[in-house]
């Protein structure tokens, strides 16, 4: 028998409890029984349908494939001395320029001729300063 009231006892407990909480809930309620509105609400939102696109935005197309062009150099320093080898992969011919600057303020910088570096080929520029070299550059112009 005591387990009994114990079991009443629990679930009378437990209404009282769940009724408490739906309490407040049913108060806040409006009579119509539409939810509140928020101040976000509070004016109707209007949509002129003249300015909705009849399509989709286009898309941008892929970028333009890299344009494969320029030899590989590899440019060496020893003292005043430049050498630069430069070897093109590439099937298009490239000009290319060896370009020293010297270090000293009465040393003249130089720029070699534009040399062609055909198609899998190979070539070695060079130049030089009277003293040390500040540094050395190569350029690339298609022909």
């Amino acid at each position: 028998m005591r387990g009994r009231r114990s079991r009443a006892v629990s679930l009378l407990v437990t209404s009282v409890v769940l009724t408490g909480l739906l309490i407040p809930g049913a108060v806040a309620q409006p009579e119509g029984g539409d939810p509140a509105l928020g101040p976000e609400a509070a004016a109707p939102v209007v949509v002129d349908l003249d300015e909705i696109p009849a399509e989709p935005p286009v898309r941008p197309g892929p970028p333009a494939a890299r344009d494969l062009f320029g030899a590989d150099c590899d440019t060496l320093i020893d003292g005043s001395q430049v050498t630069a080898t430069c070897h093109n992969g590439y099937p298009v011919t490239d000009m290319v320029r060896l370009h020293v600057e010297c270090d000293r303020w009465w040393d003249l910088d130089s720029d070699s001729a534009a040399a062609a570096v055909g198609p899998a080929g190979r070539i070695e520029l060079a130049g030089r300063c009277w003293k040390e070299v500040r540094s050395a550059w190569v350029t690339h112009q298609r022909p």
